[in-house]
């Protein structure tokens, strides 16, 4: 039960994230390797509107996540636009994007690990596992948040339009669908999708600009092993890793769990290259 529990927080959590990932390659052909800063950014926002400033948790969340979208919209905006189709392009731009991103929080803030207080205390026992009241409230704020992105994407209209964006941007055009007011608004999303996720860990972890390079590589893990664009076996993978990582984590080590994962990845693409859930080319 303690695993489990653990589990399922990294799950939803590494689902905002890689959805957020594998919603901008979908998109906009672009894999986004500074998609573990805007993560980051999610955190220090959290840190200052909650750590700093001292207002309550909600809005605090809410705020974090509103700003990192901003903040990607005008990444898209001024960056990524220009590298739309340019998978090459784009990904040294989301590297160096990345880079910069870091140096910018190191100066502001420095290189040294700040803690965000938790919102609740304690923990609830059943049997002989310990749930603390924090992760549980992690793990149902990120299930409300699944289930509102899942909402946005399948039954609203603008889902439905990023969904034709996605399959076919000539013919969505063709249709008098906005391509690149639809590729400004899934980025804005993506980042505030990874911002969100940052500002729910940042209690239960500590915040420092290189954080986001762990979770960019996990994310990257998840959209390869679910498949390239695929948002169910993206949910599907970050389940399969979260519970690699937390049973080997517990039984052995985090070193023993990353190697799991990468070698998950390995024998999945080995027998399936376009992943889990990923359609073959």
């Amino acid at each position: 039960m303690q695993i489990a529990i653990i589990a399922l927080m990294s799950t939803f959590v590494y689902a905002l994230v890689a959805l957020g990932f594998t919603l901008v390659f979908g998109i906009l052909r672009v894999v986004n390797f500074a998609h573990g800063e805007f993560y980051m950014l999610g955190a220090y926002a959290m840190y200052v509107f909650y750590g700093q400033f001292g207002w309550p948790y909600l809005p605090s969340i809410a705020a974090a996540a509103v700003l990192v979208g901003f903040l990607g919209l005008l990444a898209e905006r001024g960056l990524f636009r220009r590298f739309v189709g340019d998978e090459m392009g784009g990904m040294i731009m989301s590297l160096a994007l990345a880079i910069t991103l870091q140096a910018g929080i190191s100066l502001l803030f420095s290189v040294d690990e700040q803690s965000v207080r938790r919102p609740v205390e304690g923990a609830w026992q059943i049997g002989q596992a310990f749930f603390a009241k924090d992760q549980l409230l992690i793990v149902g704020m990120s299930v409300l948040a699944l289930a509102a992105f899942y909402f946005l994407i399948e039954r609203t209209r603008i889902g439905m339009t990023i969904r034709a964006v996605a399959q076919d941007r000539e013919v969505a055009r063709l249709q008098g669908v906005s391509s690149w007011k639809i590729m400004a608004f899934t980025f804005a999303l993506s980042c505030g999708l990874a911002g969100l996720s940052g500002a729910l860990m940042a209690p239960v972890y500590t915040v420092h600009p290189y954080m986001g390079e762990a979770v960019v590589v996990k994310a990257f893990i998840i959209v390869v092993l679910g498949g390239l664009g695929s948002l169910p076996g993206a949910v599907v993978a970050a389940l399969i890793l979260s519970v690699t990582e937390a049973v080997a984590s517990t039984f052995y080590n985090a070193t023993v769990a990353t190697m799991l994962s990468f070698l998950i990845v390995m024998a999945v693409l080995l027998v399936k290259p376009s992943g889990l859930m990923g359609k073959s080319s």
